[in-house]
């Protein structure tokens, strides 16, 4: 006769966790993971007759079950904590129906007014995009409408890194996408603004934005990408940019992310340039309770001229963090990356920036710096630029800087009749400005210069 003696469920998990290497704390990790990916998985696919896209979710998928989600025990991970994150209990986001065109009038910009993508809660929104004027032969509109253009495949989430956690997450719950393609030597001087809309409300949902942006040789293309909010309330969105820049090709590319406050925002941005292909990237983030950019380059043809210019504006509690990878594997490569932050009461700005320079990237010409301006003792900054060279003939150089308002700039202010507050706004204005300055559509820039110079 043998006795059966039953072991409580909580001793057998941390019996089983033990012996799988996880603590209690890296277990509830993965099962939020776990919860993510099933919410994501669930959405379903907004892209008819198109069986390669589906393919594209299920690999990544399989990616994100590989995965560990991220602790500040990760190298890459450690100065931004996810915690307050696996507090938030998401469901599937909302249908985006019911928007108006007058709900998102402070968002739209006469310089596009006939040039724009609007996506509400992941969803394309026709009844509010307009795309009549520009030429006939730039394909632009979303996938569920060009997914069965054969021209798409090669590119869609093709980009290195699309391993990434949060990626290959988006990529999972891939339903639809922002899609610009031009053709070989077509200019467009219109610049077009791809606005993507948050619905926020009790619910606090998942949306997984997606952009594919294909300039072909000699082709020139203006882009806005814009993230804003309708309504208040917590929800994490996810989104994905891959841009590809052909031989001679031209982008400029101003992103702006001005979620809501209680938001969590862990976007990428993700190009590739060929030979002689020339991108700008405006970064700026005002929003979001967190807020993390991956933004990456791959050189892939000699040549290639780069400018990154960034600007993160945060206060109260916020974290603003951009991680940046520059990899330069072509000779006679040329990049600018400036990074500047104005960081306010408790916020806490993180900057991680990559530059690879292998020993077949001769002639290169890489400089890197970030700026850092600290309005409070409490406000925190954690700065990491890295080069990483291998070849010898080279200019590359990097730093960083964090300082606070100077005294007797302020001093000075205030003796030309300008009062104490006043002094400081223009101080911290003008820190931005050297970055907002680079915005190429001037509402856009008065309504960010506007918001710059309340922070103080």
């Amino acid at each position: 006769m043998s006795i059966q003696v039953s072991t409580p469920v909580e001793e057998l998990e941390a019996a089983e966790l033990q012996a799988v290497g996880l603590s209690a704390a890296a277990q509830k990790r993965q099962d939020y993971l776990a919860k993510l990916l099933n919410l994501a998985k669930s959405k379903p696919l907004d892209v008819a007759g198109a069986a390669w896209v589906q393919a594209l979710r299920d690999q990544a998928a399989n990616l994100v079950q590989e995965q560990m989600f991220p602790s500040t025990r990760d190298e890459e991970w450690r100065f931004t904590d996810l915690a307050d994150l696996l507090q938030v209990s998401l469901q599937a986001e909302g249908s985006g129906a019911g928007v108006t065109l007058e709900a998102i009038a402070p968002y739209l910009l006469p310089e596009a007014a006939t040039s724009r993508l609007v996506f509400v809660d992941g969803h394309y929104a026709p009844e509010l995009s307009a795309v009549d004027d520009l030429p006939e032969t730039l394909l632009i509109g979303n996938l569920g409408r060009l997914a069965t253009d054969a021209r798409l495949q090669p590119y869609l989430a093709k980009q290195a890194g699309a391993e990434e956690l949060f990626t290959a997450l988006n990529t999972a719950g891939m339903q639809d996408a922002a899609v610009l393609f031009a053709p070989k030597n077509l200019v467009v001087e219109t610049p077009i603004h791809l606005l993507f809309i948050t619905t926020a409300g009790s619910v606090a949902k998942l949306t997984l934005p997606r952009t594919l942006v294909i300039a072909e040789p000699q082709s020139a293309l203006t882009i806005l990408e814009e993230y804003v909010t309708i309504g208040e309330g917590t929800y994490l969105t996810t989104p994905v940019s891959e841009i590809w820049v052909s031989d001679n090709a031209q982008v400029h590319h101003s992103r702006i992310q001005r979620d809501h406050a209680s938001a969590f925002h862990i976007g990428k941005t993700a190009v590739s340039q060929e030979r002689d292909a020339r991108y700008t990237c405006n970064a700026i983030s005002l929003g979001a309770q967190l807020s993390r950019h991956h933004l990456e380059i791959y050189q892939t043809g000699e040549q290639t001229e780069t400018h990154l210019n960034g600007l993160t504006l945060i206060r109260d509690a916020q974290v603003g963090d951009l991680h940046s990878t520059i990899a330069l594997t072509q000779p006679y490569g040329v990049t600018r990356q400036l990074q500047k932050c104005i960081v306010g009461d408790r916020a806490h700005a993180v900057f991680n920036g990559k530059v690879f320079v292998p020993k077949l990237a001769q002639q290169t010409d890489a400089g890197q710096l970030n700026r850092n301006l600290l309005l409070s003792p409490k406000a925190r900054v954690d700065t990491k630029p890295q080069l990483e060279i291998v070849a010898d003939n080279v200019k590359c150089t990097h730093g960083a800087t964090v300082s606070q308002l100077d005294d007797d700039e302020v001093f000075y202010l205030q003796s030309r009749g300008i009062d104490a507050a006043t002094a400081q706004t223009l101080l911290v204005y003008a820190f931005a400005y050297e970055i907002l300055d680079q915005i190429p559509v001037e509402s856009l820039k008065q309504s960010l210069s506007a918001i710059a110079s309340q922070v103080v």
